[in-house]
């Protein structure tokens, strides 16, 4: 089966302000499962219902910032 890229649509800047220390272990699940490291660190991924899915169940710890890019 391949694996279809988006030719275009949304890119979303998720940047982890809030250590998980302190939270469920859900939650640092969800922050591994989003490419998170440390604290800090910005990530970029394509918009997707279960990219916002985790972004919800942690959307305390982060900050989302969307862009609009063409991707070639």
């Amino acid at each position: 089966m391949t694996e279809q890229k988006p030719s275009k649509g949304k890119v979303l800047r998720i940047t982890l302000v809030k250590s998980g220390i302190g939270y469920s272990q859900r939650h640092k699940d969800t922050l591994k499962a989003l490419g998170f490291h440390r604290l800090h660190q910005t990530i970029e991924q394509f918009d997707s219902p279960a990219l916002r899915g985790m972004i919800s169940k942690v959307n305390h710890l982060v900050v989302v910032e969307e862009k609009t890019e063409v991707v070639e």
